[in-house]
């Protein structure tokens, strides 16, 4: 007599299977879409999920990172190596290129760009005319981001209207655009970022040092909402009565080098992260992404008009 083996799936499999559905509905409706590929840890699970979405055949897109010039050179070198592995086709695009055309204007030579990466991505959309754009935003990330629909539309301008938001019953996705509108599809938005470290853990997912704990100088400093870490390096140097001190240190996110802040931890590798992030009560941009904490930079602002 055959025994029927009852399969429960966990928590980290239903996810799984969503952001599955998700790449292959944009596969489906989109004429040519593009992955927003950075090297951090959410687009390195976005790549498994392509894998596992799309193989053994290739990619129904190729990947696409806008550079500020100010990333951190460890999550450059990953990127690189991801995509090489892969043999997926790997487009930069560079904000200095925008800068050097003048339609990025900096205030000061040492203004975070990172909100200045929108011009770059519209002018890459345009450039390729990609009518989808899939990235690992998460709506637990930030309040901005909690507004997004799953596929969520862009005007001809690359614009987000946040109260202008397409029904998605029942898992049914309209990707429809007419020419020069596009979608942002985000196969990750209902996940957490301990969901992500699970899943990390157990794919054995490779990932940039920079999330695990190092030893860094920082400074430390006040703002908004009370005080963070800011890495010494040549765009952030230490000011004039600043105490530089060596500090075991991670990232939970990885921008620019100048809005994006470390967090004190001892935690090196992925199973001491996971056990950290279930105690954490701060989202992982709270105190961590300096640019989200001024009211000229918030993320609704800059989604507004073209951010991711």
């Amino acid at each position: 007599m055959n025994v029927a083996v009852k399969h429960t799936l966990s928590h980290l499999d239903w996810l799984e299977s969503e952001a599955i559905h998700i790449l292959r509905e944009v596969a489906g409706q989109c004429a040519n879409p593009v992955l927003l590929f950075s090297g951090g840890k959410d687009s390195i699970c976005l790549l498994r999920l392509a894998e596992k979405a799309f193989r053994p055949g290739r990619f129904p897109f190729p990947l696409l990172h806008i550079d500020t010039g100010h990333n951190y050179p460890e999550v450059i070198a990953s990127r690189d190596q991801l995509a090489a592995q892969l043999g997926e086709r790997l487009i930069v695009r560079s904000l200095e290129d925008s800068m050097a055309r003048g339609t990025v204007v900096l205030k000061s030579p040492g203004e975070s760009r990172n909100r200045h990466q929108s011009v770059t991505l519209l002018e890459a959309i345009a450039e390729f005319e990609f009518d989808a754009c899939i990235g690992g935003a998460r709506r637990d990330e930030e309040k901005a981001r909690a507004k997004e629909r799953i596929f969520s539309f862009r005007d001809e301008f690359g614009q987000w209207d946040p109260k202008n938001q397409r029904p998605e019953l029942w898992d049914l996705y309209n990707a429809r655009t007419q020419k020069g509108e596009n979608i942002r599809a985000f196969p990750i938005s209902n996940w957490t970022e301990l969901d992500v470290w699970q899943y990390i853990e157990r794919e054995n997912l490779q990932l940039p040092t920079i999330y695990f704990a190092h030893m860094r100088p920082v400074v430390r400093r006040q703002n908004l909402l009370g005080g963070s870490l800011v890495p010494v390096t040549a765009l952030t140097p230490a000011r004039e009565g600043d105490r530089v001190e060596q500090v075991s240190v991670r990232f939970r996110t990885v921008g620019d080098i100048p809005c994006t802040a470390p967090v004190e931890s001892n935690a090196d590798s992925v199973a001491k992260i996971i056990a950290e992030t279930a105690l954490s009560t701060i989202t992982e941009r709270g105190a961590t992404r300096l640019d989200d904490q001024t009211s000229d930079s918030s993320m609704e602002q800059r989604k507004k008009s073209g951010y991711f």
